[in-house]
C-alpha cells in the first residue's frame, strides 16, 4: 500500500513538473528568437539582453546573442553562407577573402568567450550539469562556425568543433533526449564527410571523422523534436538538401520557415530557388 501509494505521488509530481509553465528566461528566449527568425536583429538582442540582465550568471543570454550575431551574418551574405558547407576548403582560403568589419568579429567573440566562462565556472561547481554543458558546447560550436564561414580560419575551427562534439556527446550520454545537443554533431559529421579525401585524411590524424549521410540524420532530429536549436537546424537543411539536390525536402522545409516566420524574406527566397532548381534539374537531360 505504501509502495503504490509512493509510486502515486512520483507520478503526480513528475505530471506537474511536466506541466510548469515556461520560465520568464524561456518566454524572453522564445521571444528573441521568433523575433531573429523574422529578422528583427534589434528585438531579439534586447530580449536576451533582458535575459543577462536577470541571470547574469547563466550561459543562454550571451550564447543566445552569440548566436543571433551569428545568423545575421549568415543572412546578410550568402557567400559567407555558401562557404560554411564548401567542400574545397583550401580553394576557398586561397581565394580573396569578403572583407568582414572587426567590430563585428570581435563583438561575436565576446559574447561566446562570457558564454564560455559562465558555463565553465558552472561545471567546476557540478560536473554533471547538463544545461551548462551544452552551452560550453553551443558556445564552441559558434565559434567553430563562425571561424570557418566567417574569418576563414579552418583549422581553429575543426579543433573547437570538435571540443563543441565531445561536450554534446557528454550532454546526449546524461540526457539521451535532449537532441539540440546534436546540432553540432550532425553539422561535423555532415562537413568532415563532404570533405575532399586529402582534407578528410588530414582531419582524421586529429581523430575527426563524418558522414555525410549521418550527419543529415542527425539535423534532421533536430528539426524534428528540437527545442531552441529546432529552427536553426531547418535553416541549414535548406542549404543541405539543395547541395545533396533533394529538391522535395528544401522546397517543404522552406515553405514551412517562410510560413512561420513571414516577416523573413529570405526563407520565400530559398523556396523560390529550391522550386527553380528543381525545375531546371527535371528537364536536364540525364546521361
Amino acid at each position: 500500500m505504501f509502495c503504490a501509494r509512493l509510486l502515486f505521488l512520483l507520478v503526480v509530481f513528475i505530471t506537474a513538473v511536466a506541466q510548469q509553465p515556461p520560465t520568464q528566461l524561456d518566454k524572453l528566449r522564445a521571444e528573441g528568437y521568433r523575433a531573429l527568425f523574422n529578422l528583427d536583429y534589434e528585438t531579439a538582442r534586447r530580449n536576451f539582453q533582458k535575459i543577462i540582465e536577470l541571470a547574469p550568471d547563466d550561459p543562454v543570454g550571451p550564447e543566445c546573442i552569440a548566436t543571433s550575431l551569428w545568423i545575421q551574418q549568415l543572412n546578410e551574405s550568402w557567400k559567407l553562407k555558401s562557404t560554411l558547407y564548401n567542400d574545397k576548403l583550401e580553394k576557398a582560403a586561397a581565394n580573396e577573402k569578403p572583407k568582414v568589419d572587426q567590430r563585428q568579429i570581435d563583438e561575436f567573440h565576446k559574447w561566446t568567450r562570457l558564454a564560455r566562462q559562465l558555463a565553465e565556472k558552472r561545471l567546476r561547481q557540478n560536473a554533471r550539469d547538463i544545461a551548462a554543458l551544452y552551452q560550453l558546447g553551443a558556445a564552441e560550436g559558434l565559434e567553430a562556425a563562425y571561424g570557418a564561414g566567417v574569418e576563414h580560419k579552418y583549422m581553429a575551427a575543426l579543433r573547437t568543433g570538435s571540443s563543441a562534439v565531445d561536450h554534446h556527446r557528454q550532454v546526449l550520454e546524461l540526457s539521451p533526449k535532449f537532441y539540440d545537443a546534436e546540432l553540432t554533431i550532425g553539422l561535423q559529421d555532415y562537413v568532415i564527410g563532404s570533405l575532399p579525401l586529402p582534407t578528410k585524411m588530414l582531419a582524421g590524424t586529429f581523430g575527426v571523422h563524418g558522414s555525410r549521410k549521418r550527419g543529415l540524420k542527425e539535423l534532421e532530429q533536430v528539426a524534428r523534436e528540437g527545442q531552441w536549436a529546432r529552427d536553426v537546424a531547418r535553416m541549414l537543411l535548406i542549404d543541405l538538401y539543395q547541395r545533396e539536390k533533394r529538391w522535395d525536402d528544401a522546397i517543404a522545409t522552406a515553405r514551412e520557415l517562410s510560413e512561420e516566420y513571414p516577416r523573413n524574406y529570405l526563407f520565400k527566397q530559398q523556396l523560390a530557388a529550391a522550386t527553380t532548381l528543381k525545375a531546371g534539374d527535371t528537364h536536364k537531360p540525364h546521361k
